[in-house]
C-alpha cells in the first residue's frame, strides 16, 4: 500500500509519519511544500515530495499511485482569509484524489455543530463535508475530535502555562462548556489504524475521552502537577478580552487564542459512536493519564512536534540559506573564538533562544518581546521544541528556523510584528563566529524603524555574538578560546 501524508510537518502529521514509517507493510510518501522540514523522517520506504495543496497540478503529480491519503492540512494561520483557503485546499485535494485512483481520504477535524460553532470550526465542518462530496469510489473516514492533549499541541501548552503561572484565574463563564479532551496518542492510534479498517462507505467518527468541562481539565491538570487551583468565572471576558489575556500569559498568539477561545463557547462532545464500533481496540486514556505524559515529554525534552512549527506564512517559502534579498541592509557583527572549531560554535549557536536566553542584554530581548506581543505577534514566550537540537521549521521565540547547513550557517526568519521583512544568520569556521542581521524595509516605516533600532542593534548583536563564543567555550572541557575578542565591520 503506498500512503501519502500531507501536513506531514505539522502537530499531528508529523507523528502519525513516525508511526506509520514503522509499518514495513506500507510506502509512506510525505507531502508537504518544503522537504526540508521533514528531511529528517526521509529513509527506506519514506519518500519525501514537495507539493501544495493550493496548486492542483502539485497535486496530482505527488497523488500519483497513492491508494490512501491522509489530509492534514490547516490554513489558520494564514490569518482572515483562512476559510477561503480551507475550502479551495480542501476541494483541490478531493478532486486530485478521485484523479489520481485514491481509494480512501483519512481526514481529521474538529467536533461541533455548524449552527453554534465558531468561524475556526465551522471551516473544519465544511472541510470534511467537502472531502466527503468525493466521487463514490472514494471512501472518505471523517475523524472528528475536540481538544487534543500532548506535548506541543496549542490547547495543552494554554492549559499548563495557566496552571502554572496563575494560583487564582478569573474565567469567562462558558468555561463550563463541555468537551471531549483526547490525548495525542489516541487521535494517532485511530489515524495508523483507518487505513486497513473495511468500509463500505464513507464515514463519520467522532472520537474523545472523558465529557468534561475546560474548568475540569484545569484543575484536574493543577492535581497532576502537585498544585491547588482557584478559579473564578466572571461576566465581563468577551472572548475578545479573554484570548488577548491568554496571549499574556501563554505562548500562543492572536490568532490562534482567538479561534481556541471562540472554539469553548460551544460543546464540542462526540455525537456517534463509530469509534467503538470500526476501533474497538483503542480505548483513550484517562485524562491524568495523557496530562502525566505530555508532561513528561516537555520536561523531560522529548517533545516531536509543536503546535507552532509548521505555518502558511513567508518562512514556508524559504528553501535555501541564500534566501535573502539583495536589497536588504545588513550588520554584520564577528567574534573571534581561537581553539574553537566551527562545530563547537555551531552547536552553540544552535542553543540560543528559549531558557537559555539570548545573551547580551536580557532586558532588551524581554521588551522587544512585550512590544511583540502587544502588536499580535508571537513574542518570546514561544520558546523552541527542544533545548539544543533544530530542524527547519522549529519556531525559536520571535524566529522561525528558515534553513540550516550543518556546522556551518544557521538562518533565522523573523516573524516579529514590524515594517519589513527579518533574518539573523549565525556563520561559523573554526576560530571564527559572524552574526549578521538584515531588514528589509517596507515603505517609509520601515526605513525609520531600521534607523531607530540601529543603535540597539549595535549594541545587542555583538553581545549576543560574544555570549555564543563563551557558552561553545563552557561546552569545551579544555576551555579554549579565552581570549575571543569582537568587532563590528
Amino acid at each position: 500500500m503506498t500512503i501519502a501524508v500531507t501536513g506531514a510537518s505539522g502537530y499531528v502529521g508529523r507523528r502519525l509519519a513516525v508511526r506509520l514509517a514503522a509499518d514495513p507493510s506500507a510506502r509512506l510518501r510525505l507531502v508537504v511544500r518544503n522537504k526540508a522540514k521533514v528531511a529528517d523522517l526521509a529513509g527506506p520506504g519514506v519518500e519525501v515530495v514537495e507539493a501544495d495543496t493550493l496548486d492542483a497540478a502539485s497535486l496530482r503529480t505527488a497523488l500519483a499511485g497513492v491508494e490512501t491519503a491522509y489530509y492534514l492540512v490547516h490554513s489558520l494561520g494564514a490569518g482572515k482569509g483562512f476559510p477561503d483557503l480551507e475550502r479551495r485546499s480542501a476541494v483541490n485535494f478531493r478532486d486530485a484524489c478521485a484523479a489520481a485512483g485514491v481509494r480512501r481520504i483519512i481526514y481529521l477535524g474538529g467536533l461541533g455543530r455548524r449552527e453554534t460553532s465558531s468561524p475556526h470550526l465551522r471551516s473544519r465542518l465544511e472541510t470534511g463535508e467537502t472531502l466527503s462530496a468525493a466521487p463514490p469510489e472514494v471512501r472518505v473516514i471523517w475523524f472528528r475530535a475536540g481538544i487534543i492533549i500532548g506535548a506541543g499541541s496549542a490547547s495543552f501548552e494554554i492549559i499548563r502555562h495557566l496552571v502554572r503561572k496563575l494560583p487564582v484565574m478569573l474565567t469567562p463563564r462558558w468555561i463550563r462548556t463541555r468537551t471531549q479532551p483526547i490525548g495525542i496518542e489516541d487521535v494517532v492510534a485511530y489515524l495508523a489504524r483507518a487505513k486497513d479498517v473495511p468500509l463500505e462507505a464513507s464515514v463519520v467518527v467522532d472520537i474523545g475521552g472523558e465529557v468534561m468541562t475546560f474548568r475540569d481539565m484545569l484543575l484536574r491538570t493543577a492535581r497532576v502537577m502537585g498544585l491547588r487551583r482557584v478559579i473564578v468565572p466572571v461576566p465581563f471576558l468577551t472572548p475578545r478580552l479573554s484570548a488577548a489575556w491568554l496571549v499574556f500569559v501563554t505562548p500562543v498568539d492572536t490568532k490562534i487564542a482567538r479561534a481556541l477561545v471562540e472554539g469553548l463557547k460551544s460543546p464540542t462532545v462526540a455525537e456517534n459512536d463509530a469509534s467503538r464500533l470500526l476501533f474497538p481496540d483503542v480505548r483513550p486514556a484517562p485524562f491524568e493519564q495523557t496530562v502525566r505524559r505530555a508532561l513528561d515529554e516537555t520536561e523531560a525534552d522529548r517533545v516531536l512536534s509543536r503546535w507552532c512549527d509548521s505555518g502558511a506564512g513567508a518562512t514556508c517559502a524559504i528553501r535555501d540559506l541564500d534566501h535573502i534579498p539583495s536589497d536588504a541592509r545588513v550588520m554584520r557583527y564577528a567574534a573571534s573564538a581561537p581553539g574553537l572549531s566551527a562545530a563547537d560554535l555551531f552547536a552553540a549557536a544552535s542553543a540560543v533562544g528559549g531558557r537559555n536566553g539570548w545573551f547580551g542584554p536580557g532586558w532588551l530581548w524581554r521588551l522587544r518581546g512585550l512590544m511583540d506581543k502587544m502588536a499580535g505577534g508571537p513574542g518570546l514566550s514561544r520558546g523552541r521544541r527542544a533545548a539544543a537540537a533544530l530542524r527547519p521549521g522549529d519556531s525559536l521565540d520571535f524566529w522561525k528556523v528558515a534553513a540550516i547547513d550543518e556546522n556551518r550557517r544557521l538562518l533565522l526568519a523573523s516573524e516579529m510584528k514590524m515594517p519589513g521583512q527579518g533574518w539573523l544568520e549565525f556563520i561559523t569556521q573554526d576560530g571564527r563566529f559572524e552574526v549578521a542581521a538584515s531588514f528589509r524595509p517596507r515603505g517609509p516605516g520601515g526605513r525609520l524603524y531600521w534607523t531607530l533600532t540601529g543603535p540597539l542593534h549595535r549594541f545587542v548583536f555583538p553581545a549576543l555574538a560574544g555570549g555564543i563564543v563563551r557558552r561553545a567555550r563552557r561546552e569545551r572541557p579544555d576551555g579554549a578560546g579565552r581570549n575571543d575578542h569582537e568587532q563590528r565591520y
